[in-house]
This record gives structure tokens, C-alpha cells and sequence, in this order.
């Protein structure tokens, strides 16, 4: 659903959600196939979005799925994530693997102090009980 938003490249999704390559690949390969998503070809990159012509019954689905992931944590870190990977990389001037390794890096080492830090507050907390 984050191609709810704008268009993304296979590098910005893999980023975003933090999944492999073929994995994301793969199933934007199936979306598009199955005529819920334009491709759009830049160099080596490939970028999607969601097709404008969509029949009823494939708009039927997507408002389904806004429906149920509206309220879904996962879904609110993920746009918060896409809001910064699209700073990161306009920061950065560049669209490339090389930069969307570098936002994941950052974000996994960002995550990994936050995880240090609710973890020692778990700690303090059990240690006052």
C-alpha cells in the first residue's frame, strides 16, 4: 500500500520494508502482472505505481486492503520510514542502491539503539519491582 503514496523503485520499497531483493521483486513482478501496477523503466532501476485505469473490481480489492491496514502499526512505521527515505535520498541527491544501503544501514543501527534503550528502561523498571 505504500504505492498508495507515489511511485517507488524496487531499491526504495526494499528499504522501506527491509525485505531481499528477489522477494520484492517477485511480488511487484506479480502485481504488475496481475494489472494492479504500472513499470516504469530508468537505467537498471525499475520503478511502480498503482494503475489510474484500474477495472471495478481491482479497486474493489485496493480500497479493501486501505481499509484494513489503515490502522496498522506496521503500516504507520512503514510510512513514517518511506517520509524518511525520501529525505534521506533527496538529502543525498540520489536514487541508487548504493544510497538505499546506506538509509538501511543507518536505520537498522537507529533501531538497534532504540531497542539498547527500551531495553534498559524494561530493566530499571523490573529492577524497582
Amino acid at each position: 500500500m505504500l504505492l498508495n503514496t507515489m511511485e517507488l523503485s524496487v531499491c526504495q520499497i526494499m528499504g522501506i520494508i527491509g525485505s531481499s531483493q528477489s522477494l520484492t521483486s517477485r511480488n511487484l513482478s506479480l502485481l504488475y502482472r496481475g494489472g494492479f501496477l504500472d513499470e516504469r523503466r530508468d537505467g537498471k532501476l525499475r520503478y511502480y505505481s498503482i494503475r489510474r485505469d484500474l477495472s471495478e473490481d481491482k479497486k474493489a480489492v485496493l480500497a479493501l486492503l486501505r481499509t484494513m491496514v489503515k490502522s496498522d502499526k506496521k503500516y504507520k512505521e512503514d510510512l513514517l520510514t518511506l517520509k524518511e527515505c525520501t529525505e534521506f535520498q533527496k538529502k543525498t541527491g540520489k536514487c541508487d542502491m548504493k544510497t538505499l544501503q546506506e538509509f538501511m544501514r543507518i536505520k537498522k543501527k537507529d533501531k538497534q539503539i532504540r531497542d539498547q534503550k527500551n531495553q534498559s528502561i524494561i530493566q530499571a523498571q523490573y529492577d524497582l519491582c
